[in-house]
């Protein structure tokens, strides 16, 4: 194992909920229609593909751009005020960071993964972060992954990506990494679709030794 590339959202942050409630205040607020249903729908989603889904299917009457721009705006906003880290998550990042090449693979616009990183003092640790606003296709397509084991300089075969929903899952495991999943529990990934990862996790706090073995196994 040469690498261990985070997912962000549900991984690292206790985020898809700040998400999904920045994107129904502001469908909401524009007149829009919001269902749970859209809400599911969206995870995953690159910034570029759910706002032109609020437009498009939630009839929020603006620009994709401008839907993007809003929400990220209520969730920085949020995430100033209090950032969700999931429990565990800063320890894994640093124990890891200190034996590893760290990547992100993140469908969070790039403003919200800086501006986590700096919150955190993550910055240092992390050698490459992608957004998926900067690749062809999000997640579940395997672009953001594929981007990440390239400017990582490391084989997709020898790297660990750590993951909790469906479409992360289906990510990794299309660009030919080892999948850890740790399930979303407000948002379990499909159990289908979980029994596929390499190895299924309860908590962060399994992580250092799970990615260790990888390592030396």
């Amino acid at each position: 194992m040469s690498a261990a590339i985070f997912d962000l959202d549900g991984v690292l942050l206790e985020s898809e909920q700040v998400w999904s409630a920045a994107k129904q205040e502001l469908t909401l607020a524009r007149g829009g229609v919001w269902s749970e249903a859209a809400e599911r729908a969206m995870l995953g989603m690159s910034s570029t593909e759910w706002s032109r889904y609020m437009r498009d299917q939630l009839r929020v009457p603006m620009e994709p751009s401008e839907i993007s721009a809003a929400v990220v705006e209520l969730v920085a906003r949020r995430y100033r005020e209090e950032l969700p880290l999931i429990d565990g998550a800063d320890e894994a990042v640093r124990s890891l960071g200190a034996r590893f090449p760290l990547g992100l693979a993140s469908s969070s616009n790039r403003q919200i993964i800086d501006l986590v990183l700096e919150l955190t003092g993550w910055s240092v640790l992390f050698s490459v972060t992608v957004s998926s606003e900067e690749v062809a296709h999000g997640k579940p397509a395997p672009d953001v992954y594929l981007e990440a084991v390239r400017s990582l300089e490391v084989a997709a075969a020898s790297s660990a990506a750590i993951e909790d929903s469906g479409a992360g899952i289906s990510s990794a495991l299309a660009a030919g990494l080892t999948v850890v999943a740790i399930p979303n529990r407000a948002y379990p990934p499909d159990p289908e679709i979980l029994r596929q990862a390499d190895v299924v996790l309860d908590s962060l706090a399994q992580l250092e030794v799970t990615i260790a073995g990888l390592a030396t196994g």
